[in-house]
């Protein structure tokens, strides 16, 4: 088992959710290395956007997993005597055995395995899986085309896909394990503070507890939209169930790889 708290015990900086040229990266995994060495990082670990059973631009396909399992190996032989380079994936659950616990995924010669929800069924139209994540402009457009405006629908149905997710495992850490809860608020002002919103993370939460995964602090939005997944107002039920967490910052840029993570970490100390 990948020993996430020998990292975050030995040190600060880490980054193990990091997008580069196989998905929707904005940099080539080597930049980000160099870019890692600069900035004093000892771990870095490469999680592309798995291959998918829906379509989808940002995530790799299955005949580019060799070459990135190559590339990761050819990094190591240059830069491993100053960062420890890790091979992993970011993977989408989309539906029951569509996801980390399939064979394909459970066969795959990764160091560790984050799993996470970025796409939901349209409301009348199970088999269509729709993208949740990203900017609000085209989730607000997608609220409209495929969920009827019914934006509780949109929430609950993120939960519960993260629940079945975390039943069924096939994972070590879970990825931005509340994310839906920006793009949610935008659309309705408030909702994420609302009490119903509120047990669907607290009971994922428990969910997450009772398999024993790691939970990722993900610092990408800190900066641009003054949030962390999962929100700033759990944290005190992480450290009150001294949850295993990792602070990743998702990053898609080199320069970002520290994007909001000092400031995840120190707020976690004081608590």
């Amino acid at each position: 088992m990948f020993d996430f708290k020998k990292i975050t015990q030995e040190t600060d900086l880490y980054n193990l959710h990091t997008h580069t040229q196989y998905c929707d990266g904005h940099a080539t995994m080597e930049e980000f290395v160099v870019e890692a060495i600069a900035q004093g990082f000892t771990h870095l670990g490469f999680t592309p956007h798995s291959p998918i059973s829906v379509e989808s631009p940002c995530n790799m396909g299955r005949d580019q997993v060799q070459e990135y399992f190559d590339e990761v190996e050819r990094l190591r032989r240059a830069y491993g005597d100053r960062i420890q380079l890790y091979t992993a994936m970011e993977i989408d659950y989309v539906s029951v055995g569509d996801g980390p616990a399939s064979d394909y995924f459970l066969n795959l010669p990764l160091d560790y395995r984050i799993g996470s929800v970025h796409f939901i069924p349209a409301i009348n139209d199970p088999g269509m899986m729709v993208d949740i994540d990203g900017k609000f402009q085209a989730f607000k457009q997608r609220m409209s085309k495929y969920f009827d405006g019914d934006i509780e629908y949109v929430v609950k149905t993120f939960f519960a896909q993260m629940m079945s997710m975390v039943d069924e495992g096939g994972f070590d850490i879970v990825g931005h394990m509340d994310k839906i809860g920006y793009n949610a608020s935008e659309y309705q002002e408030g909702i994420d503070e609302e009490p119903w919103f509120d047990k669907l993370v607290i009971d994922l939460f428990e969910n997450i507890m009772d398999h024993h995964l790691t939970i990722e602090v993900n610092t990408k939005a800190w900066l641009q939209r003054n949030r962390f997944y999962p929100n700033l107002k759990y944290f005190g039920m992480l450290k009150r169930f001294n949850a295993p967490i990792v602070v990743n910052s998702d990053a898609h840029y080199p320069t970002l790889l520290n994007n909001g993570r000092l400031e995840a970490l120190k707020l976690l100390s004081v608590l």
